[in-house]
């Protein structure tokens, strides 16, 4: 009898060059990189030459905001660069080492560079509002008018010029946790019913919990926590420590909240998130009806978080290679026009993605690039996931908005918000799942696998992100009335959050409390919601381009030419999509429960 073999996370080096990312378009190698640092860091005392004169005439300060938008440019670039290498290997110290040094570059030019904010607020408002009409400045009118918007927030040059020194220290939670999760972290190995024993990862913990063993993905359940039991106090004491950080600099710089200090550069208003949160919470019914249902279909007495990710539907195999998904995003987007095809299915295929998970990897997937590269996509693909499927497709619609960004606006504006960037990934994704449930129309069972994962999207790019929503305000609310945020705090206040949402039908096993410390985006304070407004805005974006056709598209496709141009919830408008309106999140609860409805009369149930 043949010995079982094991599977193991290959080395960096072991990857095929065809399905690495191609970074030459940024730097043809670390040697060019080194050049472009040290002519950055040689023109880092030129900002002292500006310092004191912004008032003095509107080509004074256009001069001072060129200089300033070169060097962020060239900083870009050198960030891009140095972060996808470091996200390659993270256990790499050469670009580890890069990463640390332009970390160390960004600080030093926001040193010199944080006196230009508080003169521009400082110059008289009939000045400035001179200084807008004439021709040189006219470019810059919105990024001047945001920058004074932060003036009752924005502190003498002084004081700005000790919070950007202690910048890379503000990073320090971050980057331990990262370091920790995606470097240090093991999480053992699983043996299988053939008896093969393979590593549990970031990467396939997914896949573990979407097996139909639900004995295999139950001991992959507990083992992967097993990890974070053993790191949870200093985990939580990294995460205390960066809301502690959030509420130092709202005080800092005069907000009221640290949410409001977080919406505040999207003009995004308090009410709109908390009419997100206040409308799910009243309609949390379908999703207690989905886990009823979902236990009826696995034959459950109880269902638990290890078996909310596996299909419901039995006995689909699903199995696509890298090519075959990039072919069948390609026709799912075809709404959007042959020259939005063409121009993503040669990225795709030709060095815009990495591809496959390595040792050290970046976990999980995300789209990266500036100004003057491409917009790259890292991936941790798995042909045997229908998951991957939809990560590809929906990093490509954050890919897709930077190409459009990039090609029609300046580069002053050219960077979109992240509220807005939520908008495009989702999108490509309804768009998905409509093409599919139209390609398996005569194959009921694969229809009804469709709607299993486009409902199990909808709960975890809405519902879920939702109450991460509310455990963000939760626990920056603590720091804010100086309650101690520890172990117990943190973990109480998740349980709590999941006892609400999903405790009705959902049993709450106890190492799921650990949870919200394996969450990096929570080192982002108030990032999650637009997650929630991105998918709400995206579904009613989707279902107007599929009814209408080529109007909507058109709208859509400006969208997304206009970067940072407007303020995001104007960009929206533009395209019919009011998000400080209940309309947008009561429609996504509504396609949630007609998913529902349609799952039902496909399967009988």
């Amino acid at each position: 009898m043949a010995m079982p073999t094991s599977i193991e996370i290959p080395l960096r080096g072991d990857i095929p060059e065809q399905d690495k990312w191609d970074l030459t378009p940024l730097f043809k190698d670390d040697g060019t990189w080194d050049a472009l640092f040290t002519e950055v860091e040689n023109a880092i005392p030129q900002y002292a030459g500006f310092k004191g004169h912004l008032r003095n005439s509107a080509r004074a300060l256009k001069n001072a905001l060129d200089f300033d938008q070169s060097m962020s440019r060239k900083l870009d670039r050198l960030s891009t660069y140095a972060s996808l290498r470091y996200d390659e290997d993270t256990t790499n110290q050469i670009y580890a080492g890069l990463h640390g040094r332009i970390q160390n570059l960004y600080r030093r030019v926001a040193e010199m560079s944080s006196f230009m904010a508080p003169e521009i607020q400082a110059i008289p408002d009939a000045t400035i509002q001179k200084f807008l009409l004439e021709s040189d400045l006219r470019p810059y009118r919105f990024f001047l008018e945001n920058i004074v918007r932060f003036k009752p927030h924005t502190l003498v040059p002084e004081i700005e010029e000790v919070l950007a020194m202690g910048s890379e220290m503000a990073g320090a939670p971050s980057h331990f946790f990262s370091q920790l999760d995606n470097a240090d972290l093991r999480f053992g190995m699983i043996k299988d019913k053939s008896g093969q024993d393979m590593e549990l990862s970031h990467g396939n913990f997914l896949s573990f919990l979407m097996n139909p063993d639900r004995d295999l993905r139950k001991h992959a359940f507990f083992q992967y926590y097993a990890t974070y039991e053993q790191h949870k106090h200093g985990i939580s004491a990294a995460l205390a420590q960066s809301i502690k950080k959030d509420h130092f600099y709202t005080r800092v710089r005069k907000f009221p909240s640290c949410r409001a200090a977080a919406l505040f550069p999207d003009n995004v208003s308090e009410a709109v998130y908390d009419n997100l949160t206040a409308t799910v919470r009243q309609n949390l019914s379908p999703l207690a009806d989905y886990f009823e249902i979902r236990k009826s279909a696995l034959e459950l007495d109880e269902l638990h978080f290890y078996d909310v990710y596996v299909p419901i539907v039995p006995d689909i195999a699903f199995h696509m290679p890298y090519q075959e998904a990039v072919a069948t995003a390609v026709k799912a987007l075809q709404p959007l026009g042959e020259d939005y095809v063409r121009t993503l299915e040669q990225g795709l295929l030709k060095g815009w993605v990495d591809r496959y998970e390595n040792r050290g990897k970046k976990s999980g997937a995300h789209s990266s690039g500036c100004y003057d590269s491409p917009p790259y996509i890292l991936m941790n693909y798995r042909d045997d996931t229908l998951d991957s499927l939809y990560t590809l497709i929906h990093e490509a619609g954050h890919s897709m908005h930077s190409h459009y960004s990039n090609t029609y606006q300046p580069y002053l504006y050219h960077e979109y918000t992240i509220f807005v960037a939520e908008v495009a990934s989702t999108f490509n994704e309804v768009l998905l799942s409509n093409y599919l449930l139209n390609f398996y129309h005569d194959d009921p069972r694969m229809q009804a696998y469709i709607l299993n994962r486009e409902i199990d999207n909808v709960r975890g790019t809405f519902y879920r992100q939702v109450m991460f929503a509310e455990f963000e305000t939760a626990v920056h609310d603590l720091a804010e009335k100086n309650d101690p945020l520890t172990l117990e705090t943190l973990t109480n206040t998740y349980h709590q959050l999941l006892t609400t949402h999903l405790g009705k039908a959902l049993v709450i096993d106890e190492v799921l409390d650990l949870e919200c410390l394996r969450i990096p985006h929570f080192y982002s304070p108030f990032y999650v919601y637009k997650y929630a407004t991105g998918i709400s805005a995206a579904i009613a974006l989707a279902q107007l381009v599929i009814r209408e056709g080529a109007p909507a598209r058109d709208r859509y496709r400006q969208f997304l030419t206009l970067g940072g141009s407007a303020f995001p919830l104007d960009e929206l408008r533009e395209t019919g999509v009011d998000l400080t309106r209940p309309a947008p999140i009561e429609g996504t609860i509504h396609y949630f429960k007609d998913l529902i409805e349609k799952y039902k009369v496909i399967t009988r149930c």
